[in-house]
């Protein structure tokens, strides 16, 4: 595979989506996760067509549904001669293999979607690097199905045919590949670590958050830059760094790829380095999207994966972003600061709470005092002795 292969076609095409509802997973829950779903079909450059949803108490272990809905499924189609299928979750090469068989159409799932968008939107070295890394990790225990063709081939009792044997020499192929890749990503991290290192010693702020929430507007608008924002998922996947003064405090900003649930494991492996400016910064800005219906559901995912980077302890911001589009409900109108400032939200667990809108500029002046506030008392601790802020 080259580097950045991408696995759907660049021309828009039609899909259906399916998921299912499990003891572990509510009504509600199913439906969002396929709301998502869509959208990382839609900036991948698929149009949805239909969705199918089944309760099951687990996953169909042959065909991750159950058979009367892949029937269901493969009626419809053929019917509406849509090509392609999406899994909300990611399917074992034995389901991969079950499915294409009876649906005879392109089978993807959650994962492979999200390593198609990463590949699309990679754009320097160590980027292309981590996505194909971890696109071969997936591919690897998946080889058998790209060889069915060969199948018939086979031999007798005793005799390889060449299906298997290309299997064999793919698979050495791939993982000289991934042990390849793997030693590249190293010396690139090698010299990432010697870029932090030469910053010196100014304060480090992180921008993190859910996908698509506003991060790299709030970019541009605090460090005066042109960094690509868009509204759709993965827009930025290379870490930006630039350097940002707040009246006469100077400190290192940082825009990182934004997280997402059910993120493949092969993509957070391959990412650890990038996350490393996470993990190094003094300060975390944590964006939230609050006109987002589901923005409490990506706060916690957000500290979760926090969490799992070791970054429990570090003090953080919570900036809740385009508040010029929230309403409590469809009977609401927006609502004030004031308001906003006396909700739940301002309690939440976190060292101050913002509410801002970086599209509008509004009450940024706010958010520009609290991170000087903050910078200035990471730096106070860091130089007792240097008085120049005082």
């Amino acid at each position: 595979m080259s580097e950045g292969h991408v696995f759907v076609d660049a021309v828009e095409e039609s899909c259906v989506l399916v998921g299912i509802i499990t003891s572990a997973v509510t009504d509600e829950q199913a439906h969002e996760y396929l709301d998502e779903l869509e959208f990382l079909a839609e900036t991948a450059g698929a149009i949805t067509v239909k969705r199918f949803v089944q309760k099951l108490p687990m996953a169909n272990p042959r065909t991750f549904v159950g058979t009367g809905k892949l029937e269901e499924i493969k009626e419809y189609i053929k019917e509406n001669e849509v090509e392609l299928v999406i899994f909300d979750d990611e399917l074992s090469p034995s389901q991969l293999r079950n499915i294409e068989k009876e649906l005879e159409c392109k089978i993807l799932d959650r994962n492979i979607l999200i390593l198609d968008i990463f590949a699309s939107r990679a754009r320097t070295s160590h980027a292309k690097t981590q996505v194909e890394l971890a696109q071969m990790q997936y591919m690897l225990p998946r080889l058998k199905r790209l060889w069915t063709h060969l199948e018939r081939q086979k031999g007798g009792i005793g005799l390889r045919g060449p299906g298997e044997s290309q299997i064999e020499t793919d698979r050495r192929i791939i993982q000289m590949r991934i042990a390849l890749l793997k030693d590249k990503l190293k010396e690139i991290d090698k010299q990432m670590a010697v870029q932090r290192s030469n910053r010196g010693q100014l304060v480090r702020v992180a921008l993190v958050g859910y996908t698509n929430v506003g991060k790299s507007t709030m970019m541009n608008l605090l460090s005066k830059s042109e960094v690509f924002a868009e509204n759709k998922l993965f827009a930025t996947l290379d870490t930006t760094v630039r350097k940002v003064v707040i009246d006469n405090l100077p400190f290192l900003l940082t825009d990182t790829v934004g997280f997402i649930r059910k993120l493949p494991h092969q993509l957070v492996e391959s990412f650890k380095s990038t996350l490393d400016e996470v993990r190094e910064a003094d300060l975390l800005i944590h964006v939230v999207d609050i006109s987002h219906p589901n923005f409490e559901d990506h706060i916690h995912v957000v500290n979760e994966t926090l969490a799992e980077l070791d970054n429990k302890d570090k003090p953080v911001v919570l900036v809740f972003n385009k508040i010029d589009a929230y309403k409590p409900d469809e009977q609401s109108s927006n609502m004030t600061l004031e308001e906003l400032k006396k909700t739940w939200m301002n309690r939440l667990p976190a060292t101050r709470c913002v509410f801002i809108s970086a599209t509008d500029k509004q009450n940024v002046e706010e958010l520009k005092e609290t991170m000087y506030s903050e910078i200035r008392r990471i730096f106070a601790v860091r130089y007792p002795f240097n008085n120049f802020l005082y």
